[in-house]
């Protein structure tokens, strides 16, 4: 049922080497990959970087068999290989963690269930009983040599994003994986889940198992990894040793450029108070008091599971409040749920975006349009196509979004092109507070620069800005001032040119309580 025997070549040795050549592939109206090549050995961490829209998705994509309409060749141990499916890529050793780990697994199911769920897949003809006792056994043991203590009957609509990616990389482990790509694996661990994390990786690589490592976080890469393959518009650019390159050189190799100040200049003249909360409480947050004007960037800090998003969640009206009190405008204000939010003029541009911030299956167009259709919509409800052309073009050009056409599905863009389109929907609703949380979350540096850009541009023209993030250089770059979370209240409140990341991560950590 279980095993962890690597894969022989016709040799009868390991594969060690895994090899991707000269890779192109086309999508109407775009190429995404032009010869491209990106190698990894067994028992390393190999970095794959690049800004949005690079191919490193595309190029992982294929090598874990989503696409097989490529040109190029893929070796292992020199010898060429094909690959044409993900069962394919399974077979040979090849296993993917993705960043989305909930549309991965299966809530109901316990954590054996999940972990084991390529044997409960019974093939025609094939003895369809399982063997429960067995099954929670072995993946008690994938558990154990991992040193994760968990339970295999817990649910998994119970665990944390953190305890669920460890599930996949698990899962995984089921098969002969000698190859593990793990696509953005850190973006929503705190720093104590993301040390788990890279504790699990190096027992990995004992076991001979090559890790493809793709992140946006330059420090966790010189940390874990050892070579690094930087990618642009489609074409490798270059590998090199970590030890033998540095930040600024990997930013400049993937932007093409030297990178301007990272941030633009923020206003510094308010006008009245868009938002005051009073005493506000929930299920999750407690007691919180903020406040925002027109035309300020305040700064919600914290770490991972400080009540961030929870407030900003409640703030749009996505709980039910038991107390305290909200007040836009000047004006006492009950927000029940979403639609309440948006008609008070409140805006919410949430940290999981696939999941609730874009429609992934639709057009741009039809996701810049969806917060407001009222400019669009004619006599008897019908909607004025050109006019909702127009006005997506319109936004796409003033927002760079990166897309063949306002007709592209919103899935198929890059993670800072798709949060552009979020961002882009509420300036068709003209809201009056923004509400950001986590916005640059699997952004590249240069994505992250023109999102800042948007951000200071809304101030400018008087919205009210809440800018959410677990980053403390964002918050120290983008905000005018800041309140620290901790527990699910606000701990502090800080003006960001009078403080320092260091104070900041001492209130975020409980200090001074």
């Amino acid at each position: 049922m279980y095993s962890s025997s690597p894969l022989p070549n016709e040799r009868g040795e390991y594969m060690t080497k895994l090899e991707l050549k000269n890779i192109s592939i086309e999508f109407p109206g775009v190429k995404a990959l032009d010869g491209a090549n990106f190698s990894c050995e067994t028992g390393t961490v190999q970095a794959l970087i690049g800004a949005n829209g690079a191919g490193k998705s595309t190029l992982m994509k294929i090598l874990s068999g989503a696409y097989n309409h490529y040109t190029g060749g893929i070796f292992l141990d020199g010898k060429e290989i094909s690959i044409s499916s993900p069962r394919e890529a399974q077979q040979l050793g090849i296993q993917t963690v993705y960043q989305e780990v909930d549309t991965a697994l299966i809530p109901y199911l316990t954590v054996g269930e999940n972990i084991m769920l390529p044997y409960t897949i019974h093939e025609s003809g094939k003895n369809p009983l399982v063997n429960w006792k067995e099954l929670h056994e072995r993946a008690t043991q994938i558990l154990s040599s991992l040193n994760l203590n968990l339970s295999s009957k817990k649910l998994v609509q119970n665990l944390t994003l953190a305890e669920k990616q460890m599930i996949l990389i698990a899962r995984a482990l089921t098969t002969s994986c000698r190859f593990l790509i793990l696509d953005e694996p850190t973006a929503p661990l705190s720093h104590q889940e993301t040390t788990e994390l890279f504790r699990v990786i190096k027992k990995l690589i004992k076991k001979d198992v090559g890790i493809i490592f793709i992140s946006h976080r330059l420090p966790e890469i010189f940390e874990i990894c050892d070579e690094v393959t930087v990618m642009r518009n489609g074409k490798t650019i270059t590998t090199e040793n970590i030890e033998k390159t540095n930040q600024h050189k990997i930013i400049e190799q993937m932007l093409g450029r030297s990178l301007d100040e990272q941030f633009p200049s923020i206003p510094v003249k308010f006008g009245e108070k868009v938002l005051e909360v009073s005493g506000l409480t929930d299920s999750n947050v407690y007691d919180i008091s903020l406040d925002v004007k027109a035309g300020e960037i305040v700064g919600i800090a914290g770490l991972v599971g400080a009540g961030k998003t929870e407030l900003c969640k409640a703030l749009f009206g996505d709980s039910k409040i038991v107390a305290g009190q909200i007040t836009i405008n000047g004006k006492q204000a009950v927000v029940k749920n979403p639609y309440d939010a948006v008609k008070k003029g409140i805006a919410l541009v949430p940290e999981e975006r696939r999941k609730e911030g874009i429609l992934v299956e639709e057009s741009v167009l039809a996701n810049l349009t969806a917060a407001n259709l009222k400019p669009f919509t004619r006599l008897f409800g019908f909607l004025n196509r050109n006019a909702e052309k127009q006005r997506s073009k319109e936004i796409i050009e003033s927002l760079g979004v990166k897309t063949p056409s306002e007709q592209t599905k919103v899935g198929n863009l890059s993670g800072g092109n798709q949060q552009k389109v979020v961002i882009g929907k509420w300036l068709v609703a003209e809201a009056d507070l923004y509400i950001f949380d986590e916005p640059t979350k699997g952004v590249d540096v240069g994505a992250k620069r023109d999102l800042f850009e948007l951000i200071v541009e809304l101030a400018k023209k008087g919205k009210g800005i809440l800018y959410a993030s677990s980053e403390l250089s964002e918050i120290m770059g983008i905000t005018n001032r800041v309140y620290v979370m901790y527990d699910g209240k606000t701990v502090k409140e800080l003006h960001t040119k009078n403080t320092s990341e260091e104070e900041l991560l001492f209130y975020s950590t409980g200090g001074g309580r």
